[in-house]
């Protein structure tokens, strides 16, 4: 008797989008000069494994044993797979340009940490660099740039998860850019408090004095501003919900920017929508 069940599955991906992840996969193979032959998997399957483990969570000695290859041959495809797609996400600037020519009223930020594996990094006064304090976790910060509807437009590079949004969106020149728009183009940004004091050109609510009250225009002028910005969170939802590779990351923290815009990559394709 077989000492393991085999079972069919579907993987909740548009063909589409596997196809187009093979047909980069295999310009990318061009550029390398791989010859006819020389891989142990094809570019189409090859796509179905970085599929499978984005979408499904997939653990790599899994796919490794489907596909008859080693463990180390299906670490090296994932990851080329990761570099081909982050490679096409869209930088600050492109994203930004268009964000503009299409019209935007506003834009909203937020970020979010994308949990990882314990993993020890001495920062100043010997803290774990990576440890996200508010949860009791580790993970690294990640920046989110979103349409008015919430639709992911950017994402930024990772930063250790200790450190806070306004301190990560400096490092990535995302204050100074987003208040260039709003004073060139009159297109604010909306964000929450995390961000207070970060230029005229972010919307975010107005903080409690201490030991005073907010009057009832500020109140309503909050309201207002959470109302709007709470689809902000929709942009880390679809990204999270979609695929269980962003929920917890077991290779290097390092590695979450790439996994990231890829991401956002594979979301724009499965959906026609980059804007």
């Amino acid at each position: 008797m077989p000492s393991s069940i085999t079972y069919t599955a579907v993987l909740e991906v548009r063909r589409a989008t596997a196809e187009h992840l093979a047909k980069l996969l295999r310009e990318h193979r061009g550029r390398l000069g791989t010859r006819k032959g020389t891989r142990a998997l094809g570019v189409f399957k090859q796509a179905v494994l970085v599929l499978r483990w984005f979408v499904d969570g997939t653990r790599l000695a899994q796919l490794a044993r489907d596909n008859g290859i080693s463990v180390p041959t299906a670490y090296r495809y994932l990851h080329e797979g990761l570099t081909v797609l982050a490679d096409h996400a869209p930088d600050l600037s492109s994203a930004l340009e268009r964000a503009a020519a299409a019209g935007h009223t506003h834009l909203n930020l937020e970020g979010t940490v994308i949990r990882t594996d314990r993993v020890a990094a001495a920062g100043p006064n010997d803290a774990d660099l990576w440890r996200f304090g508010k949860h009791k976790h580790h993970g690294g910060n990640v920046q989110f740039i979103s349409a008015p509807d919430g639709w992911p437009l950017w994402i930024s590079p990772v930063r250790p998860g200790r450190e806070h949004d306004t301190m990560c969106a400096r490092a990535h020149g995302l204050i100074a850019a987003l208040n260039r728009l709003a004073t060139t183009l009159g297109v604010p940004t909306l964000t929450d408090l995390g961000y207070e004091n970060a230029g005229d050109g972010f919307r975010h609510p107005v903080k409690k004095p201490q030991g005073g009250e907010l009057t009832t225009e500020q109140r309503t002028f909050n309201t207002m501003i959470r109302g709007i910005h709470s689809v902000a969170e929709r942009a880390n939802a679809l990204l999270k919900v979609t695929f269980k590779a962003l929920r917890r990351v077991s290779l290097d923290p390092g590695s979450i920017t790439r996994i990231a815009r890829a991401a956002l990559v594979l979301l724009q394709l499965e959906h026609g929508r980059t804007t």
